[in-house]
This record gives C-alpha cells, structure tokens and sequence, in this order.
C-alpha cells in the first residue's frame, strides 16, 4: 500500500530480477565478464534509482516534474536495454549449462522426475515474446495518461 505498484507485477520482477542474477549469472560464471550483463545491470540500476526518487519525493508531496517525466519516459529506452542484456545473458549461458548440466535432474531417479534446465532456459527466453509487449505497452499507456 505504500507504493500503488501491482503485488503480482512486483514479485514476477523480483523473481525474474533473482533468477537473472543468482540462476543464470552467477551459477554459469563464464558469462559473468559478457557486455550483456553490464547492459542489464545499467539498464536495472538507473531504472531503480529513477522509482525510488519517485516514490519518495511522491512520499513527501513534493514530485519536481524532471522526475516524473524520467519515470515515464526512460523506460522507452532502458525497458529493452534491459530486456536485450537479460535475453544475450542467458543466451550466453546455454552452451555451458548444456555441456555442464547443471540444475539439470536425469531419469532414471528415486523421485521419478526429470528437470532439463537448459530447455527452461529456452522456454524462459521464449516467454519474453508476450510478456515483454504487454508490460512495455501498458507502461507507454501509463506515460500518457500521467503525462
């Protein structure tokens, strides 16, 4: 309630932003050194410096107008810079979780299952496709009706 954020939308970009950083990045470190991960890391970086000055000058009823047009305007650049760093950064990933099979979970097994995390990543990449359009979309909807 302090925020008027979306719960829903918030914990899947935690998520995502957890899963980038501790499944992908840091669990294959040969993509650690890759130009990808400084794009998304930027991109996230001044994104939240951007919301959190927001919510806090909106805390204080005192919002200078340079920050909310920054709020609704860079993310048209900084939305897919980010989204570009995340997808070249798994991308990046895949011929090393494939060879190393990590978090990968082989039949047979006492528990019946199998998990082939190097085809999650793939479907992850692909889910990309509708969610990305959709949330970048709405934000475009939110700067015209905020500015």
């Amino acid at each position: 309630g302090i925020v008027p954020s979306s719960v829903v939308l918030t914990a899947f970009q935690v998520m995502s932003r957890v899963f980038l950083t501790w499944a992908v990045t840091h669990s294959v470190k040969e993509v650690q050194t890759e130009d990808s991960v400084l794009l998304f890391v930027v991109a996230w970086t001044i994104t939240e410096i951007i919301r959190y000055s927001f919510y806090t000058f909106s805390l204080l009823n005192h919002l200078p107008y340079l920050i909310k047009w920054a709020r609704y305007t860079l993310f048209i650049v900084l939305y897919p810079m980010g989204v570009s760093g995340e997808l070249l950064t798994i991308y990046a990933a895949l011929p090393f979780v494939r060879q190393s099979g990590l978090y990968s979970i082989s039949l047979p097994n006492k528990y019946n299952f199998s998990f082939d995390y190097y085809t999650f990543l793939i479907l992850v990449m692909i889910s990309y496709i509708p969610i990305f359009p959709q949330l970048y979309f709405h934000m475009l909807h939110q700067r015209r009706k905020v500015l």
